[in-house]
């Protein structure tokens, strides 16, 4: 590892680039014969990290004694032109050039309102050896100097071509001190910044006595062989599932993903305790009832959230990988993650810590201790009763898992239109052999970009985004069957895919005269509470299934609210909760009602309901499938400010086929359609 400090910068610049290359200031042990002979590199940012950890009591003027430390941590574009020189594998100068910072994890509050608004647009500057300063903070579109930079070291790892600058001290500029209306505070230390960065060469030369005899120029990795625009993270494949334990009336399970980057743009991957990598739920459902077992679709396990670590540069999904891993998936990459590997316990966070919108969550989302874990702990938690094939004979079980990640909600809001925060799911069918302990075989090919509950063989399906740009998307599906003369069952599952706010009640309208009976309700198991698990008090989420509320015209579920309690047994996301019962007329076209749990008005939702008198409608059955219409891209606003519910918009359609690893299919935003009228019996 090659180190200099800034202080001698400049003297190595002049001494090693200035009038021939023959100056070179070496190494001691070197001769000077070969002194001057060798490979000299010069290289650029191919990706990496930047941390501004600032004092926002000293950004503000605040006259306390103490500091309020923040951390604004970006990304660094890929191929920021900020480049070094490097001979013999020793760094050597750095010259004049930028790094493009793309803003990661959650915004800070309370910073001033001039840097929150050129956050999406700053950059750190290599300024020329005969400046006053070596690096500065500015923003790249007005040229706004916010900081100087001081005091700072770089470090070079030519093994792993790793670039650190570290110890720099942030200083006020004039211009941002005048524009705070503070000039007393100019060139007054308000922070550190750091930077990590993987370095690629541009040019390779060969140096004989300080003559060039050949020089190189390497390609630079493919940049966008995916096929979407940005960062784009799917699930490709879900290879395998298997338990790895169990406790009581229940077993643990894992599911084995493959995620791939659809997207132009390489996928932050950065380990913990950086915030911008993928988390990973899975989740288990089961297909069951009725005379041909399709009458309900149930989930019955979820597991926490493995939190990814370190990308391969593997194929598997046939988009041509660039070549980049480590703290990215690269362009068109993928990365697979053994059934043991997400089942790993200690690798696993909560749920209760991430906004399945924005991918946010606290660098202490992984936190396991003054805990102990047990067989079934943190992995898809099932009963055993759920998979005892002596009780479920004839079911139908599909494995899903999801990649929620920051960087693409980041990327959302800086390119409007490229938001890829709604194809992160994909599901796969699994045979089930065991009564007690069970081992498991996939069947068909992974699904790409789907929820599970949309392989319910006959189902209807309505998509809705109450708040777009600011929130996630959920649906609701239901199925109503006529299992005998006189009787009509209703089936309702409410999917919450990526949607902050959860929901907290459903409401089916009833028609006047209308008997009711049988009436359920079903949702999977959570987890227990547990020390640092991010819910209120530690407590875990409830377990409490919703009350009932029939009145004359109307059957409502619903679990307590917010204010009463935190840890409500609310429809989160990543999860699916089912609502049912029999009734002695047949259905007909309904709005249904639904609550949200942390904000928002509640909204109506196109279903089926039954309706004494007038013509009913025929009975929905099993259909010819299609292929559901994709979902829509949500439009990024600059403030995240809640709105009233929209009128969700109605998508008809019925059970996917599930077909072997699709190409992708273009996203839209689809106009708002007619309540769906479902299909007449055969």
């Amino acid at each position: 590892m090659s180190k200099i400090t800034l202080s001698g910068f400049a003297l190595l610049s002049v001494l090693f680039f200035g009038s021939s290359l023959e100056n070179y200031a070496v190494q001691a042990r070197q001769n000077a014969s070969d002194a001057s002979t060798g490979t000299l590199q010069k290289m650029i940012v191919e990706n990496g990290s930047v941390t501004l950890n600032v004092d926002l009591n000293g950004l503000n003027g605040s006259n306390a004694l103490v500091t309020r430390p923040a951390a604004l941590q970006f990304a660094a574009a890929t191929n920021s032109f900020f480049s070094i020189l490097v001979f013999n594998d020793q760094l050597r100068s750095a010259e004049s050039g930028s790094i493009a910072l793309v803003p990661q994890g959650r915004p800070v509050s309370l910073l001033p309102s001039l840097l929150a608004a050129s956050l999406k647009q700053l950059v750190v500057e290599k300024l020329p050896a005969d400046s006053a300063f070596d690096m500065v903070v500015r923003d790249a579109k007005t040229g706004f100097m916010f900081f100087k930079i001081e005091g700072h070291e770089y470090d070079y790892d030519a093994k792993r071509q790793l670039l650190d600058v570290q110890g720099g001290r942030l200083l006020m500029s004039k211009e941002f001190a005048a524009a705070l209306g503070r000039p007393a505070d100019a060139n007054s230390a308000v922070g550190k910044i750091s930077i990590s960065a993987r370095m690629q060469p541009i040019e390779v030369t060969q140096l004989i006595n300080g003559e060039p005899k050949s020089m190189v120029l390497p390609a630079l990795p493919n940049p966008n062989p995916g096929t979407t625009p940005g960062p784009d993270v799917i699930v490709g494949d879900l290879p395998a599932m298997q338990q790895f334990g169990s406790a009581g009336t229940q077993v643990g399970v894992a599911i084995a993903t493959t995620s791939c980057n659809a997207g132009t743009e390489d996928l932050d991957w950065f380990a913990l305790p950086q915030t911008d990598h993928p988390v990973i739920p899975q989740n288990l459902y089961r297909m069951s009832g009725g005379a041909d077992n399709t009458e309900r679709f149930e989930q019955i396990g979820q597991s926490w959230l493995k939190h990814a670590f370190t990308a391969l540069t593997l194929n598997a999904c046939n988009f041509g990988c660039n070549g980049v891993g480590g703290s990215h998936l690269g362009s068109g990459c993928s990365d697979p993650y053994s059934a043991s590997l997400n089942g790993g316990q200690t690798g696993i966070g909560s749920r209760a810590w991430v906004n399945p919108f924005t991918g946010a969550y606290p660098s202490t989302a992984n936190n396991h201790s003054s805990h102990s874990h047990d067989g079934v702990s943190h992995r898809v938690r099932v009963e055993v009763d759920d998979l005892n094939q002596s009780l479920n004979q004839g079911a139908t079980y599909f494995a899903e898992a999801q990649y929620v990640t920051p960087h693409e909600y980041m990327w959302c809001q800086a390119h409007p239109g490229e938001c890829n925060m709604y194809n992160n799911v994909s599901y796969r069918q699994f045979s089930v052999s065991g009564t007690t302990s069970f081992t498991f075989s996939p069947l068909n090919p992974t699904v790409w970009r789907r929820p599970a509950f949309m392989a319910w063989t006959g189902m209807t399906m309505n998509q809705i985004e109450p708040d777009p740009g600011n929130d996630g998307i959920w649906f609701v599906a239901y199925k109503v069957t006529n299992p005998s003369a006189g009787l009509w069952h209703y089936e309702y599952a409410l999917y919450n895919e990526n949607l902050d706010r959860a929901i907290q009640s459903f409401s089916v309208p009833l028609g006047p005269g209308v008997n009711i009976s049988n009436i359920g309700f079903h949702a999977p198991p959570q987890e227990p509470g547990w020390a640092n698990d991010g819910t209120f008090n530690n407590q875990g989420y409830s377990s409490t299934p919703w009350t009932v509320t029939q009145t004359q015209d109307s059957i409502t579920w619903a679990t307590e609210t917010f204010i009463e309690n935190p840890n409500a047994n609310a429809i989160r996301w990543g999860t699916l909760y089912n609502f049912r019962f029999d009734a002695d007329q047949p259905p007909e076209n309904a709005d249904g009602t639904v609550g949200y749990f942390k904000t928002g008005s509640p909204a109506t939702v196109a279903i089926q309901g039954p309706f004494g008198g007038g013509s009913p409608t025929p009975t929905p059955t099993a259909s010819a499938t299609v292929t559901p219409t994709p979902t829509p891209t949500a439009t990024a606003t600059a403030t995240a400010t809640p709105t009233a519910t929209a009128t969700p918009t109605a998508t008809a359609t019925t059970t996917p086929t599930a077909t072997p690893r699709p190409t992708p299919t273009p996203r839209f935003s689809p106009p708002p359609r007619p309540r769906p009228t479902p299909l007449p019996r055969p």
